[in-house]
């Protein structure tokens, strides 16, 4: 399976919200710095954690970014189908109805694909995995010293 990068970049930015925990917003342009990430780029991905429910995002010149859910509540699914759409990645488009199986007698074709059913089994394996993973579990299982570095940075940096 292949994610985009956006789904890295907004893991590791609710990650990061979530150690901040109650602390001001922190906006888009700063956790772009943070990450040494284009700003444009990165913004997109949080409008798209914002409209999913997953961050929060106050206007205004000091506005930014927070958790809107407990990291408990956060799955790394919930993430993943906020950044990249919640559409399957496997598309079967039923090739083997063309070509040299066009002539083919229908009752060849009342079970699904076999390639099909398999790559549904594997993207349901995929996303039952991601969504038993929460942010909380990231959390508990970072080493202490990211979380400190977070909150370190963000005392250096602001908002």
């Amino acid at each position: 399976m292949r994610m985009s990068a956006g789904v890295e970049w907004g893991l590791h930015c609710c990650l990061t919200l979530a150690w901040l925990g109650d602390a001001e917003a922190v906006s888009s342009a700063r956790l772009a710095a943070w990450f040494d990430l284009p700003p444009a780029y990165l913004n997109k991905q949080l409008q798209a954690l914002d409209r999913a429910g997953i961050l929060t995002s106050t206007p205004g010149a000091r506005g930014g970014f927070r958790l809107a859910r407990r990291p408990e509540q956060v799955t790394l699914m919930d993430v993943v189908a906020a950044v990249d759409g919640p559409d399957e990645v496997f598309q079967c488009t039923e090739i083997r109805q063309r070509g040299a199986g066009a002539g083919a007698p229908a009752h060849e074709f009342q079970q699904p694909c076999g390639i099909a059913g398999a790559m549904r089994r594997a993207e349901l394996a995929w996303r039952r995995e991601l969504a038993a993973q929460t942010l909380a579990d990231l959390m508990a299982s970072a080493p202490p010293s990211a979380a400190e570095r977070a909150r370190r940075h963000y005392e250096r940096i602001g908002r």
